[in-house]
């Protein structure tokens, strides 16, 4: 028996079929959806119930469990691993694309802004799209960059301006109005 294959009986006729960390509920030779492997944080025991099941943001699911042996009660979050192109910096530098780093960059361009959470949410989430349906392993970091600035002068004027700084290096103002004509023209060529 290798190890990706360990059959175990549980109640009667249903069978567990272990493999890495997924198990597999197996009643009357079919095969149900296969679900995490988990123990209860208490006794460990595997056998629980969900109570309550809520999708939390748009990857994320919430579930409040109970465990059928000790009865603790107890949340676990699944979050759904996608993966991303990585970015190219100005400098040539390779990173994985993250989300927190540019929901970070669009909260301080809002700040102080009649922006909601939902609106930034909605924003981080529509780029974040965009970026994972690319077909490019790779995506420069100016062209994300174009697309923040497309989606934050459709949002916030302001908004786009400060991001629209922070994201060109400017020694002047002329430089910075210069920039800002420039993009203009080049958001009317980025489509998300």
């Amino acid at each position: 028996m290798t190890s990706s294959q360990i059959w175990g009986k549980v109640k009667g006729h249903h069978k567990i079929a272990l493999s890495g960390n997924l198990f597999c509920i197996v009643t009357k030779g079919i095969p149900s959806l296969r679900l995490p492997l988990m123990k209860c944080p208490q006794c460990g025991h595997l056998e629980h119930r969900v109570l309550e099941t809520r999708v939390h943001r748009e990857e994320d699911i919430r579930r409040r469990r109970e465990c059928m042996n000790c009865k603790l009660r107890f949340s676990t979050v699944e979050t759904l691993l996608i993966h991303y192109p990585h970015v190219i910096k100005k400098d040539g530098r390779r990173e994985p694309f993250s989300k927190e780093k540019l929901r970070r960059g669009i909260q301080i361009a809002c700040k102080k802004r009649p922006v909601s959470v939902g609106q930034i949410e909605n924003l981080v989430n529509r780029i974040s799209r965009w970026v994972q349906s690319s077909p490019d392993k790779e995506l420069s970091a100016l062209k994300i960059g174009q697309a923040v600035v497309k989606e934050l002068k459709a949002l916030d004027d302001v908004a786009y301006v400060r991001f629209a700084s922070v994201y060109k290096s400017f020694t002047d103002v002329n430089e910075f109005m210069r920039s800002l004509e420039e993009e203009r023209q080049k958001i009317s060529e980025v489509e998300i």
